[in-house]
């Protein structure tokens, strides 16, 4: 299990982390960050190897949702269990970025995908599948978790089309850099490798069959990833990554592959659908309405450039979905907390007339 030893530098410690963990080295606490994390345990990666750690009940209990739990990426304080490969997670440190969507079904939670990354490299590829109304989507919770983005356009030696669909990356992803690459044949590969450098952690995302783990391998140097072939009636391949895992490359820099998600539902996001929709944000200084929505009012200047062809119809038919997904996550946070709130209530109103019961 416990595999090459490597330092918290070639994780990501930096002297921030370090002054923020004096509190901890004087309760005898080590850090170390989180590789892989299944519930309530982890795979750790500290200085004396890597270590099966277990979250302590008491973590559990103070969390106040599962966002608040070790999650792949965390920097965590734990003790070490004498002469054991094992480990108890005491605190999990501040969040310095965070990649997060709304967790799939109903429920109204955050599900952190990965914590502490410089980078996320956006990943499509350059045939059927490629989607720019994804890469806005991505890239508003990119932007809104504080993470640098790129958008990787692989399988370039397939495609036939690289001007017209690199054209169309570039205009979803506004200011965010655009590079298209081949895993499989190392075409402009050194763009890419370029971008990784030592200390620094790089998340890679993108749907199912794009292409995540061969290019984690070719950046790696080795095949570490399984790979599958896509089918080519519809682009589509099985989920060759089914957890998400942190990864140090033997050259410098730290990597964590996610699986390919078939959801990417919004979580509150208000500055990452500015930064995301900056073109749009830019026009609607010209809008009559201070609060304008972009939809029914007049003199709106958004609508106009839609109108003028100044701004893409479909960029601004996802602008308009993304801020109503938005609008509805809002409501539906709100009508839980009040129903909490009133649950709550209740409960403390039942443990009032029991002790009043039993006082009388």
């Amino acid at each position: 299990m416990t595999g090459p030893r490597i330092t918290l530098e070639q994780l990501g410690w930096t002297a921030s982390l370090n002054e923020r963990f004096v509190e901890f080295r004087a309760r005898s606490l080590e850090p170390g960050r989180v590789a892989v994390e299944a519930k309530h345990h982890c795979l750790v990666l500290t200085a004396a190897g890597a270590l099966s750690g277990k979250v302590a009940g008491r973590l559990q209990h103070q969390a106040a949702s599962p966002a608040d739990l070790p999650k792949v990426g965390d920097w965590v304080a734990l003790s070490v269990l004498a002469n054991e490969e094992k480990a108890v997670i005491h605190h999990v440190l501040p969040r310095s970025t965070r990649l997060s969507r709304k967790v799939p079904g109903r429920e109204t939670e955050e599900q952190i995908l990965a914590a502490n990354i410089d980078q996320v490299f956006l990943v499509q590829a350059l045939d059927e599948s490629f989607c720019p109304r994804l890469i806005e989507r991505q890239l508003v919770m990119i932007h809104e978790g504080g993470a640098r983005a790129v958008i990787v356009l692989n399988k370039e030696d397939l495609c036939e089309r690289i001007p017209e669909l690199l054209s169309a990356a570039e205009t979803a992803a506004g200011r965010v850099p655009v590079i298209a690459v081949s895993a499989k044949t190392g075409q402009d590969f050194d763009r890419l490798e370029s971008l990784v450098h030592p200390g620094e952690t790089i998340a890679f995302i993108g749907p199912s069959g794009v292409g995540k783990s061969s290019l984690i391998n070719r950046l790696y140097g080795e095949e570490i990833q399984a790979t599958i072939e896509v089918r080519e009636s519809d682009c589509k391949g099985r989920h060759t990554t089914t957890w998400r895992e942190l990864i140090v490359l033997p050259r410098g820099g730290v990597v964590i592959d996610t699986p390919g998600v078939r959801e990417f539902q919004m979580w509150q996001a208000d500055q990452g659908v500015r930064e995301t929709f900056s073109d749009i944000d830019a026009l609607a200084g010209g809008c009559r309405f201070r609060d304008c929505t972009h939809t029914h009012e007049t003199q709106c200047a958004v609508k106009e450039a839609v109108t003028s062809s100044v701004l893409a119809s479909d960029r601004y038919e996802n602008y308009l979905k993304l801020r109503r997904e938005l609008d509805h996550l809002e409501e539906a946070k709100s009508q839980r907390a009040a129903l909490d709130r009133k649950r709550q209530t209740r409960v403390a109103q039942r443990a009032f007339n029991r002790i009043k019961h039993q006082r009388e």
